[in-house]
């Protein structure tokens, strides 16, 4: 006998399967779509270009539809994102500058996660307007300019404080990561 399939309900008692039937059925191509190998080559262009500004560390990770089991224990967007922080090793570099930009296609979520080195120093509203700015190009539907832009305004944020020095290391891979 198959196990049941327990749909994740708010705290509000609403249920969740709406989300869930969304995330089911995403294909695997969507987040390609959105984001075609010409803009993924212009991500990894402007994080290479961002990091020659700075000491910190830049990922970029799409993720179409959440894995079931997240659903299935109505993870947000937000928690898979530090989720996907920890996976990519993120925090992991010299001066705990990495900053992770991820994007939830399904949901229409941007979450920025920083590491403790930065975001000690960069107020929260400037990840949000970071955020902010990139989720109204996706919805004008311009993926590549919306990335890019984010990508520089962060790397502006970093440069700040963790300016680049000569031998600046590459810690992390520049290239975005689908899931």
């Amino acid at each position: 006998m198959a196990a049941p399939v327990v749909v994740a309900l708010r705290e509000d008692g609403d249920m969740q399967l709406p989300r869930l039937l969304k995330h089911l059925i995403a294909p695997p191509w969507l987040a390609r779509r959105a984001f075609p190998r010409s803009a993924l080559l212009a991500i990894e262009v402007a994080v290479a270009a961002a990091e020659r500004l700075h000491r910190g560390e830049l990922r970029f990770a799409v993720e179409a539809g959440l894995p079931l089991h997240d659903l299935l224990h109505d993870v947000s967007a937000r928690q898979r994102a530090i989720e996907v922080f920890s996976r990519l090793r993120i925090w992991d570099t010299e001066h705990n500058s990495g900053v992770l930009i991820y994007v939830q296609l399904i949901d229409r979520r941007v979450e920025i996660i920083a590491d403790r080195g930065i975001s000690a120093k960069v107020d929260p509203s400037e990840w949000e307007a970071a955020s902010r700015a990139m989720e109204a190009a996706f919805r004008a539907g311009d993926y590549e300019r919306g990335a890019v832009t984010a990508i520089e305004r962060i790397g502006h944020l970093i440069s700040v404080h963790f300016p680049a020095f000569a031998g600046n290391p590459n810690e992390l891979p520049d290239q975005p990561v689908l899931l």
